[in-house]
């Protein structure tokens, strides 16, 4: 709804006739599908899929460019042209009237339409030919889809299939805006979609784009402008965001190093974590924020893990011992020794490893946030010893909290049987409720804001799902929280920085080492890959 509302306003303010915005999104498609087919789509053999709607017009202006280029282009139309309105209907009559392949003309258009009925038959008419073709291109339909694909239509989701049984590679699958079957809104599917290699998709990318399990079935993502102008898509209500990679420049040259660079303005942190079985926990977590760019780590665990964690942190962290309970983990007594030790601290880590079985450990975190005095990041045992979660965060000590969805459903005492599929919902509801930041982790993790704002983040891979990097997240988090503290930065942005940069650095990981095999300290050493990449790029 708010894209179509950018679009009208485009029209309606600018001038901007929409079909000039079809044309500019086809000529835009083209760009991106001669970009990877090597910088030139002469002699290329294309299958464009149209429906009688806006997309089906995308479709058609598409087919006419790529014509103009030297494709041998054929076009399927489900529908007649007559039942077809609008700009979609000015692009479809121009392809029926262009030279036709069928008439003999090597270098001409097949064009062909089918009435609803006959198309689900379609696919077993025809789809022995797929092999035949370089590039298929869904355009059937687009955002406007709001129920499941009618039967004669689930012809769209066996495509896959049929590309995979001849096992040639080709033909490269790409749909328009959103692939045709998902609810553009939603991040669940509703029914049988068809699943693309590549997606283009116009403006700004919608919820079905970017979040999984949906999102899993555009392939590559690849937004493009079409003409609309930055003002309408700055001033809309969206609440929405993507995190890219200029967020994360723009915070990395916000904090670079500079001459007179030295610890207390980098940041100091503070981090309370460990317990007497659960001693990597807390190292994992120093270490990461040590690489973070951080000034100077205070690493406070419980005195019978002291010596394990002492012996495998960096050694620039330092490392004190806090009165136990007798199962080795923070009692609540060492309240008075923990706090001051929080002195002039720019932000408070607390959680990895902690552990959260014992009464007087729960008492010990609830103290400690009650009498904060910087930035907390609540992680792991941290949030355990919380739930279900009845505490206020605010504007001067932000709280940020980073649960995976079995802590998130611990922390609003949600049961296994309770429907989790909107994710976004989910967090910015409890953001908004206990003003704070929520880094709520999974597949395309969200960075929900007091205000309602919900950020999604693309960095990271499945290998990030293994033990250990939940900890390592923690610690990159407060690395940059801290800094920004010190530097008097916006905490929020530092998170969604943190995110995206740990993310990426999984990436490096996953590449360098193979999902199978990376572990959560190659991700911690390969922050330094991100960062060059970042400041290099």
């Amino acid at each position: 709804e708010e894209m179509r509302e950018v679009d009208r306003l485009t029209t309606e303010k600018y001038g901007i006739p929409s079909l000039l915005l079809m044309e500019n999104a086809a000529h835009a498609a083209a760009r991106v599908i001669t970009e990877n087919l090597g910088g030139s789509v002469e002699g290329k053999s294309f299958l464009i899929l149209c429906g009688k709607g806006n997309n089906g017009g995308d479709g058609a202006a598409l087919a006419r460019i790529l014509w103009n280029q030297g494709a041998f282009v054929s076009v399927q139309l489900f529908g007649e042209i007559e039942n077809t309105k609008g700009e979609a209907k000015i692009n479809l009559e121009i392809i029926d009237k262009l030279p036709s392949r069928y008439k003999g003309n090597l270098k001409g258009v097949a064009f062909n339409s089918l009435e609803k009925k006959q198309a689900e038959n379609w696919v077993n008419t025809s789809g022995f030919e797929l092999y035949h073709y370089d590039v298929l291109v869904d355009a059937v339909f687009g955002t406007g889809l709001a129920r499941p694909l009618d039967e004669e239509f689930k012809f769209l989701s066996d495509i896959r299939s049929l590309k995979n049984y001849y096992n040639l590679g080709k033909p490269f699958l790409i749909s328009l805006d959103i692939p045709s079957g998902l609810d553009s809104n939603l991040s669940k599917p509703i029914g049988s979609n068809f699943e693309a290699d590549l997606t283009v998709t116009f403006t700004a990318p919608k919820p079905a784009n970017l979040l999984p399990p949906a999102s899993n079935f555009n392939g590559e993502l690849v937004a493009v402008n079409i003409g609309s102008p930055y003002e309408l898509i700055e001033n809309s209500p969206s609440q929405l965001f993507l995190a890219e990679k200029e967020d994360a420049q723009d915070w990395l040259e916000k904090t670079k190093f500079s001459s007179d660079s030295h610890k207390t303005k980098r940041g100091r942190a503070y981090i309370i974590a460990g317990s007497r079985r659960m001693t990597g926990a807390a190292v994992l977590c120093a270490n990461a924020a040590m690489r973070s760019g951080i000034g100077l780590i205070r690493l406070a665990t419980p005195v019978s893990a002291q010596n394990a964690v002492s012996s495998h942190v960096f050694p620039e962290v330092m490392v004190a011992a806090l009165p136990e309970t007798e199962n080795g983990a923070v009692s609540e007594e060492a309240f008075g020794e923990a706090f001051d030790l929080y002195e002039n601290m720019n932000v408070l880590a607390i959680g990895s490893g902690l552990s959260s079985a014992d009464e007087s450990t729960k008492k010990f975190v609830r103290k400690i946030l009650e009498q904060r005095k910087s930035p907390i990041v609540l992680d792991a045992d941290g949030l355990n010893c919380l739930a279900p979660f009845d505490l206020q965060g605010g504007d001067e000590f932000p709280l940020i909290l980073t649960p995976h969805i079995g802590e998130m459903r611990r922390l609003i005492s949600a049961d296994e049987t309770e429907d989790f599929d909107d994710r976004v919902k989910i967090a910015r509801e409890f953001a908004r409720k206990h003003h704070v930041i929520l880094v709520f982790k999974g597949e395309r993790s969200l960075i929900a804001a007091p205000d309602g704002r919900v950020v999604v983040n693309p960095t990271g891979n499945s290998g990030l799902g293994r033990a250990g990097n939940g900890d390592t997240l923690a610690g990159i988090i407060t690395g940059f929280v801290g800094q920004a503290s010190a530097m008097k930065l916006d905490i929020f942005e530092a998170v969604v920085a943190a995110v995206y940069i740990g993310g990426m650095a999984g990436d490096i990981a996953a590449d360098k080492f193979g999902k199978r095999v990376m572990t959560a300290s190659d991700v911690r050493e390969c922050l330094a890959e991100a960062f060059r990449k970042l400041e290099r790029d």
